[in-house]
């Protein structure tokens, strides 16, 4: 008879449906000690679209197009039209890989003992990629938070190494970007972008975050066709105040000032929060 192995060494066991609740618990117990080894105190999280292209690549495609089907003829033009989108589509790709550059290269001189404003994204390809690039091309520590799914392609490369992340409960990923996050980048994106969005303005509009977070809504040109907020606030849905939960930007200049205003004034020269892990949910009596 072979020995019965420790519960805690059973993979049938920890696989099971009865152990569900120790997996849920792994992914953040792991991450929360992966976080404390690095001296990872808090984030900005960026998020947008896995299918936006580095300018390089996106002019590369499009020559690639052009060459097999050339420019004249009709039953090609909707492949042309996805090619040519492709290459305008890739300056948010540029833009939110300068803007973590700007952003990481202002926290590497803040001097603290911990990692501040450490750019988070979901691990990926696209806007995710561009902001762990950009923060990595400034030489600082960059997270990717990345899900586990059949059909997604796995982390970009430039994230640091021990700070990547795979989960498989979508709800301890997004506890995690919410957990150290001071503030959030919503570049333009799908339904993903938009469920994360509005899962933190819930929880802020509603108080049960304990800090102040800043959200900015990049690209006006994109948002404003996809986005209006107004009727809302018009027929009683959200407050009028519940409007200004949201920042609009356009360029990464104009983006990072937003953020260093922000950061500085919540999170550096007001800062009343001494633990290096702070919870995010206000206890209610």
């Amino acid at each position: 008879m072979h020995p019965q192995p420790l519960a805690y060494r059973d993979h049938e066991f920890l696989e099971s449906e009865e152990a569900r609740p120790l997996r849920i618990l792994a992914e953040y117990i792991e991450p929360l000690r992966r976080f404390q080894d690095q001296k990872i105190q808090d984030t900005v999280v960026f998020f947008g679209s896995a299918r936006i292209h580095s300018r390089e690549y996106a002019e590369q495609a499009l020559e690639r197009l052009e060459r097999r089907f050339g420019v004249s003829e009709s039953a090609v033009n909707e492949h042309l039209a996805r090619g040519r989108k492709a290459v305008e589509w890739s300056q948010y790709y540029e833009d939110a890989r300068r803007l973590a550059y700007l952003l990481t290269q202002w926290t590497r001189t803040l001097g603290d003992l911990h990692h501040r404003f450490v750019v988070t994204s979901g691990g990926g390809p696209g806007i995710m990629e561009a902001a762990n690039r950009g923060a990595y091309e400034a030489g600082g520590k960059t997270i990717g938070l990345n899900i586990r799914l059949p059909f997604e392609q796995g982390a970009n490369r430039f994230i640091t190494d021990g700070l990547h992340f795979e989960f498989h409960y979508f709800f301890m990923r997004k506890f995690w970007f919410a957990y150290l996050a001071k503030a959030l980048v919503i570049f333009p994106g799908g339904f993903g972008t938009l469920d994360e969005m509005f899962e933190i303005l819930t929880l802020m509009q509603t108080e049960k975050l304990a800090k102040q977070i800043q959200i900015i809504l990049y690209g006006t040109q994109y948002w404003d066709a996809i986005l209006d907020l107004e009727p809302m606030a018009e027929w009683g849905a959200i407050s009028p105040a519940d409007m200004k939960l949201v920042t609009r930007a356009d360029s990464p200049e104009q983006a990072f000032e937003y953020l260093k205003l922000h950061l500085t004034t919540h999170h550096l020269e007001a800062l009343t929060e001494e633990h290096p892990m702070p919870g995010i949910a206000k206890t209610r009596s």
